[in-house]
C-alpha cells in the first residue's frame, strides 16, 4: 500500500497556496493527514486567525474518518442532521462538515491521507485543496 510522503503533501500545500493566490483568497492554512489520521504538515500563510488550524485539520480529519469528501459529510449534515451529530459527539468534535476537506489518493486509487483548507469560503478552499493535490500529481475523488 501506498504511503504519502512529506515531500508530497509540501508539494499539496505549495499548489493550494498557488492555486489561492490566483483566486486572490483571504489567507489560507493547510493541514495534510497521513492515512492513519496523523498530521503530516501544516502551513499557515501570514494573516491566517488563529483557528483555521483547528478547522483545516478538523476538515481533513472528517474526510478521512468517513472515507469521503467533506462537501459529501456537509450534504449528509442537510440530509441527516442527527446522523452527522452524533458522529460528531463520537469524534469528540474534530469533524467540520463543510467543503474543504479531501481524500489524497495514490495513481492506483488507494488513499493515501487527507487535505483540509481553511481561510476563505468554503468552495474556494475546496478548489485550492483540489489544485493542491493535482500540483502534486495524486488523486481525489
Amino acid at each position: 500500500m501506498a504511503s504519502l510522503t512529506l515531500q508530497q503533501a509540501l508539494t499539496i500545500i505549495e499548489g493550494t497556496f498557488q492555486s489561492g493566490k490566483q483566486s486572490n483568497s483571504a489567507p489560507l492554512t493547510v493541514a495534510v493527514l497521513d492515512s492513519g489520521g496523523k498530521l503530516v504538515t501544516l502551513q499557515r500563510q501570514d494573516g491566517a486567525s488563529m483557528m483555521r488550524p483547528d478547522i483545516a485539520i478538523a476538515k481533513a480529519w472528517g474526510a478521512l474518518a468517513l472515507g469521503c469528501s467533506s462537501r459529501k459529510l456537509a450534504q449528509d449534515a442537510c440530509d441527516r442532521p442527527a446522523f452527522i451529530s452524533a458522529i460528531n459527539v463520537l469524534a469528540q468534535g474534530n469533524m467540520v462538515p463543510v467543503p474543504g476537506g479531501l481524500l489524497i489518493r495514490s495513481t492506483s486509487g488507494d488513499v493515501v491521507g487527507s487535505v483540509g483548507v481553511s481561510g476563505d469560503l468554503s468552495d474556494l478552499d475546496e478548489q485550492c485543496a483540489l489544485a493542491g493535490i493535482d500540483h502534486a500529481e495524486l488523486l481525489s475523488d
